[in-house]
């Protein structure tokens, strides 16, 4: 695709990106301006990352284990997966892989029977745990949804707590949980 040079009077081709005037954030992956070899180089000589943050947040960023500090699905003792066997809990490896198969099967009976609302609807193991994420009753309607969602976007987001970001895990997951919920049918 051939985008111009977004610099002021550049003829020139923009085939390189940098940050744009909305950084990513939790609503998005924020815009990216188009530059050329020259202008792009210009910009990164003027760029400071650390605009903005306090020397608690620089030192956070600089750290080598920075942005490492929850454990992501994938390096979880479990590797995300629920009710993993922990190997040193059984003599034979055969157990093991027996009791999982146990919990798969136990897992796989009880979707199958999801457990109910007062108004008939099922709610499925994700649903309640979204739930409980917010704080709602099995029960809940959709405007008890959407006024808890508020309250709790209120609560966490770091506009509200003067830039403070110490509540950004808990905020994106009564964000996954909203997101979970409001498609559900059971909240139709």
């Amino acid at each position: 695709m051939d985008r111009p040079c977004q610099w002021r009077d550049c003829p020139e081709l923009g085939e390189f990106r940098a940050p744009g005037p909305r950084a990513a954030g939790f609503d998005g992956p924020g815009e990216y301006v188009w530059f050329c070899l020259d202008h792009v180089r210009q910009f990164n000589s003027g760029y400071d990352f650390f605009d903005g943050m306090n020397s608690d947040e620089i030192f956070r960023a600089q750290s080598p284990i920075g942005g490492w500090e929850s454990e992501s699905r994938a390096f979880r003792p479990t590797a995300g997966v629920d009710g993993a066997p922990r190997w040193a809990d059984f003599s034979d490896p055969l157990d093991a892989i027996g009791a999982r198969a146990r919990a798969i099967k136990g897992g796989a009976e009880r979707g199958i029977n999801p457990e109910q609302r007062q108004d008939g609807k099922a709610v499925t193991a994700d649903q309640r745990r979204a739930l409980e994420a917010m704080g709602l009753s099995i029960d809940a309607s959709r405007k008890d949804l959407r006024s808890r969602y508020s309250e709790l976007v209120r609560r966490y987001h770091p506009d509200h707590n003067g830039g403070d970001r110490g509540y950004e895990t808990r905020l994106r997951q009564v964000v996954d949980a909203y997101q979970l919920l409001r498609r559900a049918a059971a909240f139709a």
